[in-house]
Formats: structure tokens, C-alpha cells, sequence
């Protein structure tokens, strides 16, 4: 079975992370998102796989290449005008004869997940979509089932009939090819796969498969943090680099070759460290925290839960929770970034004008790439900082800051 992940977009919704970098690329859990989907398509015996790619699409190539050094075959199809999801699954018509995984390249999957839903279409012999619950569905598709069959797509309905979403992971017979030629153009002037879902429903089953595992859809950049959380369960220990033996590690931690733990650190896993960093001293690194390659984590400065990207640097006295911070940024000393309201209600962040919920309790700052700040700077909750901007000595950053901004 050849596996095919949709990885085409262009990620506006995770500016300003994706101002530089396709989204496949952002680094989650020490590595790359779309190199985790690739090994949950591996890890339950997926190995040929089809990469859809759009904006940025060379990034990607150069990153993977043909898959060898990631144990898997790949080939890519270059989708150069976006028209919907059911037109990027028809662009791969003439490269698959039999059935196929399908997956969203902005979804969380175990490979138990995969294999699970394979196993499952092997069962029903039939198209398989895999179907997750969640709180609110209001912002999915909800899906009415009867039997293991779908009988019901409602897209983002205000008053949902039960809990049960659309996983954005799929095996597909060939038959989907007919339903999507039969396709019409929607409102938006796209081919939207829900509609060649309705008129392959009409002439045979498409059938469901619960998915037992953690499942995760990516589309906001906080949405990171839990993905990060999520996929570094099961972490184990494996230490390349060096480590004073005045420092502390608890738990499960990953260094990297060429990086240095220096004394009085203490770091707590499930973490990650890459290449070539500098952790101390007295660096305090927190559960659930990926640091990436070259960067620097200083003299008492403390990590939490907090994606830090290649060649960022927070060298002194800084405080830095719940946050995903670009590439090669600069944190001068005694940076804090907020982290939680006083009354401990949920984050707001403001998006295109308008407060939105982050849906969660404790959020920090989304900064993008080249963000520098001065000592003593302070960064309030749910700030979001567009890539090349200045924070000033002392001052207050909140809500969202355009690129290339000047805060003083």
C-alpha cells in the first residue's frame, strides 16, 4: 500500500512561524512535523509514499530527498494551484492502482493509529475514514455514523449531532477518482472532498474506523505545543553530546552531538536538545521543551513546555513558558514572557483584528524568525511577534506585532 500525505499549503494560519519555512518543516518534538507523519506511515509498514508539495516545495525536496536516509521511498507531486482537497487526491490518479493511504500533512498520528485503520480497511474491504471525538466539533466536520458506515457529513455545523470528526486520515479505493471526476466546483471555487465523499456514499459504503491513539489537527501555532507534547511521549534517553557532572537530568532527555550541559543545570524530561547547543549554566529546561541545533539557553534562564528553534539564543536571566519561539532569535537579558492570566482564564490572541480563543489556560508568546529584545523586556500572554521585529529595553510587547516592528 503506497501511502500519500497532503503537504502542499502554505501555512498562513501559522505566520509568523511559516513566514520563512513551509509548515512541513516546523519543528516539532526535535524534528520536522512531516518527518513524524513519515514515520507513523513507516512504523505500521508504509514505505512507498507520495508527498503533495505547494509553496516552497524545493525546501522540502532538498530536506528529504528520495526518503533512503529516512528508510522509506518517496515521490513528489507539485500541486501548483490549490483547488481543494479532492483536487490534490486526483493528482495522484495515474500513480496508484489499488488502495492507498491517505493523510493530511497538518495531522498528529501514532503509527498504532495507521495501522489500526489499514487493518480495519483490510477487514471491511471498502474506502475507510478514520474518525476521532473531540470536545467541539463545531470546527471539524462532523460525521453521523450508523453501523460503521457514514451516512452523514456535516461541515462546522453551529449545533453538532454528537462528537465524532473527520481525522483527516483515509485508505481509499480507486473508485474515489470517479466520485471526484463527478465533482462540481463549491462556493469557495474549490473541489472539496466532502462532495465526492457524498456521490461515492451514493453508490457504495464508506466506512469508519475510531481511532484509539492521541490525534491532534495543527492549524494555529499554540497548536504546536500539544503536537510537541504528544509526539515526545515515549522519548528515551539518548545523550550525544556532553554533561557536566554538576548538572541534573531527570527522566527521558535527548542531547545532541556537539552540545554541552554546563554545570548547575537541571533538566527534566521527556526534553530535547539538538546539536551543537551550549544549556547553561544553571539553565533550568522543563518537561515537554524541544530545544533545536546551535542555540544557546544561559545562566539561569528557565525553559517550560516551549519549542525553541535552530540558532535561537536566551543567554541570561529569561524567562520563557508555554511558547514557540523562530530561528535565530536573540533574548536579551532578563526577557520574560508571560505565561498565564491573573484570573487564570483562558489565553486570547489576537488574529486578523479579532481576540480568539487559544483554548488554553497557559500560553506565552508565538515569535517568529530574526526577534531580538532588549534587557528587561516583557511579553504578555498570547503575544504574537511577526519575524524581524526589535523589542526595546524595558519595554511591554502585547497582542499581535507586524513584521519588521519596532517596539520601544
Amino acid at each position: 500500500m503506497k501511502g500519500y500525505i497532503l503537504a502542499a499549503g502554505e501555512g498562513v494560519r501559522m505566520r509568523p512561524l511559516t513566514s520563512n519555512i513551509p509548515k512541513p518543516l516546523l519543528s516539532v518534538a526535535g524534528r520536522p512535523f512531516l518527518e513524524h507523519n513519515i514515520d507513523a506511515l513507516k512504523g505500521a509498514g508504509i514505505k512507498d509514499i507520495i508527498l503533495l508539495i505547494g509553496w516552497k516545495a524545493n525546501r522540502i525536496r532538498e530536506h528529504f530527498g528520495d526518503g533512503s536516509s529516512f528508510g522509506v521511498r518517496i515521490e513528489y507531486v507539485e500541486q501548483k494551484e490549490r483547488l481543494g482537497t479532492a483536487h490534490a487526491i486526483s493528482m495522484i490518479k495515474d500513480k496508484v492502482d489499488s488502495p492507498f493511504f491517505c493523510l493530511y500533512g497538518d495531522v498528529v498520528l501514532t503509527h498504532e493509529s495507521v495501522k489500526g485503520l489499514v487493518e480495519h480497511h483490510r477487514k471491511v474491504k471498502g474506502s475507510v475514514m478514520a474518525l476521532t471525538s473531540v470536545p467541539d466539533p463545531r470546527r471539524y466536520g462532523c460525521i453521523k455514523v450508523q453501523d460503521g458506515v457514514v451516512v452523514d457529513i456535516m461541515e462546522k455545523p453551529e449545533v453538532p449531532e454528537g462528537n465524532l470528526v473527520n481525522a483527516g486520515a483515509y485508505v481509499l479505493e480507486p473508485a474515489i477518482f470517479d466520485a471526484i471526476a463527478e465533482t462540481k466546483k463549491s462556493v469557495r471555487g474549490e473541489y472539496e472532498i466532502t462532495d465526492s465523499f457524498r456521490i461515492m456514499m451514493a453508490k457504495s459504503h464508506l466506512y469508519t474506523h475510531l481511532l484509539t491513539g492521541e490525534w491532534m489537527d495543527v492549524a494555529r501555532p499554540w497548536d504546536l505545543l500539544e503536537a510537541n507534547r504528544i509526539l515526545m511521549e515515549g522519548l528515551e534517553t539518548r545523550i550525544e553530546g556532553t554533561v557536566s557532572d554538576k548538572a541534573t537530568i531527570v527522566g527521558d532527555v535527548e542531547i545532541g552531538k556537539g552540545s554541552e550541559v554546563l554545570a548547575g543545570s537541571y533538566i527534566v524530561g521527556p526534553a530535547i536538545i539538538g546539536k551543537d547547543c551550549v544549556i547553561g549554566p544553571n539553565a533550568y529546561i522543563r518537561p515537554s521543551t524541544s530545544i533545536g541545533d546551535g542555540c544557546k539557553i544561559g545562566n539561569s534562564v528557565e525553559i517550560k513546555n516551549s519549542i525553541i528553534m535552530d540558532g535561537t539564543k536566551v543567554p541570561h536571566l529569561s524567562y520563557v513558558g508555554d511558547s514557540v519561539i523562530g530561528e535565530r532569535c536573540n533574548l536579551g537579558a532578563g526577557t520574560k514572557i508571560a505565561n498565564l492570566r491573573l484570573d487564570e482564564k483562558e489565553v486570547m490572541v489576537v488574529v486578523d483584528g479579532k481576540k480568539t480563543g487559544s483554548g488554553r489556560r497557559k500560553l506565552g508568546a508565538i515569535i517568529g524568525d530574526d526577534v531580538k529584545t532588549g534587557i528587561n523586556a516583557t511579553i504578555d500572554v498570547g503575544t504574537i511577534i511577526g519575524e524581524g521585529s526589535f523589542i526595546g529595553m524595558g519595554a511591554l510587547a502585547k497582542g499581535t506585532i507586524a513584521p519588521g516592528s519596532k517596539v520601544f
